[in-house]
């Protein structure tokens, strides 16, 4: 009778896991009962490269666009040519404690000079208006994001007239489409303008379409071209000079393309060649196209928290204000997590751009911090979800971007270090510059190009794919690491090898005499970086079987790497000596690199270091840390690594009442897409960790999760996980690996060996674990 009981809980629990997508396509919605007012109200669509951002008002229809390559600037050199002449005399004015000395003789000599080669930046592609010429009132407004689909929804009606408004764009046809429907015929009457804020711009309306071109920056940026055109079912249409108007129409179809001279290509022939291909297909099967690519990624992994009902009759920006106010809503984390996998499926596809610190949505000439690449955390934390979360291809833009850097970055290694290998500083851009720039407090940092070859191994432990790991991986781990190996130079109080000058982002130490500094030689975060990069790259050359007096050279150098050091307070050490911080709640934590996302610091291996990395936390947050988006999102994945699920939750519910706009977007202030992005890994870090060398069930379960599911993550190993729980213990955990062999898999503390056959699933029991 007990194993009769034993496998009807079994069977009822696999029917739970492969049910959640039937409630979750009910639920996962975005949704509003008026337009938005504001960019940050607007709603994102996305196709990795052609985004848009939806304002949805029934009488002037507002479509904010997008192109990820439209910046201004060119390559320029940025290398101060007197860095290497004058790199030792700071280095050893940092070693004599004449830190301010240092920072003044590093800026004017080893800084590029920003302000004399301009700055460089992304901008809007422009506006699509839909101008209805009325005003008159209309009921049952609603205007939604399908997360399941990836459909943008207006609904309104208006003197007993229904009226429908559908957006999407789309990947496998790079177009966006907008539909425009009555239910009654003739009602469609609107003008349409495709606009700029910019005087350069040139517009040619012809027939049905619409052509916008610039050479942005007044002439020294990207060339580009937007395309537009119309088709309409019934009524007629006429054109001015800058729009069409349309009168009388059934239904009305918009497609629009874009692109720049970026890359290659001239973008008149490749909007006219996606429009052209666009056009010999019906609506129907545009969005066919769509939700078939978008889902064959979306759907593969599902969460639900709550048995409960998931309020759809709530809309999103009330929803958020409940939980702003103190309440609770799981659903809104059900919503939260599967809206961050939507924004990187809409914002980094292969063959773009990585998703910048906007992603690609962005408003206006002049965005802030230009929607660069910063390199210090913010590049990184874009992708943090992506393996976990089972979008491993999606990390194709990050490689092809960080391999295209590598060329300058190696000039800037050589001319300003003196070393092989690459490197790069705390920012970039599309035209991938290297050489540090700025101010020092925050520039002079090399370590942008070995943390993001980090991010080439942890795909290859995600995926066990060998041939990136030889082809790509590898080499670019090796340049990275070469690096540090000229660079590198001996700290004559300790005898250790040491990075510097350096910094650690973006704070500052308190010197013996009371000033303010930043710069010094091997900070925590640097050394922590270099020893996760050694060991990466020495496993990598092994599994490969390539480079045996490398690994040595590797072995040799890391042994003398300065360690991981407890301060006096009981908090890791952030800088090569016991400085007290000038802001003790600074939003960078840079120190805790290796308890997230590395792994050197971890309760097997190094207890003593949690416990001091839950020290630094502590300390952090008591003087007020985490008040960015982005900061708050990495406290999430810190307290989930020290298992602490309740705390992990609490600054989860920190991240949305004091980070979150609303229509969902992080907010640093102001919008910055890498908080989304870091607090959906976040959430998934809660439920499965793999980085210790086992499939780790539930390892930060609040208590307020207590019963739940979750399908699809992915461990290291390439193994698919799926679990559900009940009163806050393991119900049911299915494992399923394309290869054959011997994993281990821990839950509460135990640690057991499963076998499984290659692409069977796998389920166990807390039973398991006895």
């Amino acid at each position: 009778m007990e194993k009769e009981q034993c496998i009807y809980g079994l069977l009822l629990s696999v029917i739970l896991l492969a049910g959640i997508r039937t409630a979750e396509a009910q639920s996962l919605k975005l949704w509003y009962n008026q337009p938005a007012e504001k960019w940050t109200e607007a709603l994102p669509v996305g196709n990795g490269s052609l985004g848009a951002m939806v304002f949805g008002k029934p009488h002037r229809g507002h479509i904010q666009l997008n192109e990820e390559s439209l910046w201004t600037g060119h390559p320029i050199e940025r290398i101060n040519p007197s860095a290497s002449a004058y790199l030792d005399s700071v280095r050893q004015l940092i070693f004599a404690g004449k830190y301010l000395e240092a920072e003044e003789l590093a800026q004017e000599k080893i800084m590029g000079k920003r302000l004399d080669t301009g700055v460089h930046t992304y901008q809007t592609l422009g506006d699509l208006y839909l101008r209805f010429g009325d005003t008159t009132k209309v009921q049952n407004y609603r205007r939604q994001l399908d997360l399941t689909n990836g459909l943008m929804n207006i609904q309104y009606q208006k003197e007993g007239v229904a009226y429908k408004r559908e957006i999407f764009s789309s990947y496998p046809d790079q177009i966006l489409a907008v539909k425009l429907t009555a239910d009654e015929s003739g009602k469609l009457n609107f003008v349409l303008q495709l606009d700029r804020p910019s005087p350069n711009k040139k517009i040619d309306v012809n027939n049905n379409t619409i052509v916008m071109r610039e050479h942005v920056g007044n002439g020294d940026g990207v060339h580009y071209t937007a395309r537009l055109k119309l088709d309409q079912n019934g009524g007629t249409v006429s054109r001015t000079d800058s729009t069409l108007q349309v009168s009388g129409a059934d239904e009305v179809t918009i497609l629009l393309a874009a692109a720049t001279d970026y890359q290659s290509g001239d973008p008149d022939d490749i909007t006219q060649n996606r429009i052209s291909k666009a056009s010999d297909l019906s609506y129907e099967q545009l969005r066919e196209n769509h939700t078939r690519d978008y889902r064959r990624l979306f759907d593969r992994v599902e969460l639900d928290l709550t048995d409960e009902d998931k309020g759809e009759e709530i809309p999103t920006d009330r929803r958020l204000e409940k939980v702003k106010k103190g309440g609770t809503d799981p659903h809104l984390t059900e919503l939260y997590f599967q809206y961050g996998r939507y924004l990187l499926i809409s914002s980094s596809r292969p063959g773009s751009l990585p998703a910048n610190l906007q992603g690609i949505w962005s408003n206006g000439m002049k965005p802030p911090w230009n929607a660069d690449y910063h390199t210090n955390i913010n590049l990184q934390m874009n992708y943090w979800p992506a393996e976990v979360m089972n979008l491993s291809e999606l990390t194709g833009p990050l490689f092809d971007f960080v391999e295209a850097l590598n060329k300058r970055g190696q000039q800037v290694a050589r001319q300003m270090y003196g070393a092989r290998g690459t490197v790069a500083h705390h920012t970039t851009d599309v035209w991938h510059f290297a050489a540090p720039i700025g101010k020092t407090y925050y520039g002079l940092w090399p370590m942008g190009a070995a943390w993001l070859s980090m991010h080439f191994w942890e795909h290859y432990l995600f995926t066990n794919d060998e041939n990136f790991l030889r082809r790509r991986a590898y080499p670019q781990m090796k340049a990275a690491a070469t690096f540090f190996i000229d660079y590198l130079v001996e700290n004559p109080d300790t005898g250790y090898l040491v990075t510097g000058p350096s910094m650690s982002p973006e704070n500052q130490f308190v010197t013996p005499g009371g000033e303010k500094a930043s710069v010094t030689m091997g900070p925590a975060m640097d050394m922590e970086i270099v020893h996760e990069l050694f060991d990466a790259t020495i496993a990598a050359a092994e599994t490969l079987d390539a480079d045996p007096a490398y690994r040595d050279t590797l072995r040799q150098v890391k042994e003398q790497l300065a360690p991981i050091r407890i301060g006096k307070n009981g908090t890791i050490m952030e800088w090569n000596k016991d400085f007290e911080e000038a802001d003790p709640g600074h939003r960078h934590i840079s120190h805790l690199y290796s308890l997230y996302p590395g792994h050197a610091i971890n309760a097997s291996d190094t207890p003593k270091l949690m416990e001091a990395a839950r020290k630094t936390i502590d300390r952090r947050l008591a003087n007020g840390g985490g008040h960015t988006g982005w900061s708050r999102a990495w406290i999430i994945n810190f307290f989930a690594r020290l298992k602490d699920g309740n705390k992990a939750y609490q600054n989860l519910q920190a991240l949305y009442r004091k980070s979150t706009l609303a229509n969902l977007f992080d907010t640093h202030p102001p919008f910055q897409i890498d908080g989304n992005f870091g607090g959906a890994a976040g959430i998934a870090e809660m439920l499965l960790q793999s980085h210790t060398g086992a499939v780790v069930l539930l390892p930060s379960l609040p208590d307020a999760w207590s019963e739940g599911a979750v399908k699809g993550l992915k461990a290291r190993g390439r193994v698919t996980v799926d679990i559900s729980w009940e009163n806050g213990t393991l119900k049911t955990a299915s494992l399923e690996a394309p290869k054959k062999g011997v994993y281990k898999v821990s839950y509460n503390g135990t640690t057991k060996e499963l076998s499984l056959k290659a692409n069977e699933e796998e389920i166990i029991t807390p039973e398991f674990f006895e």
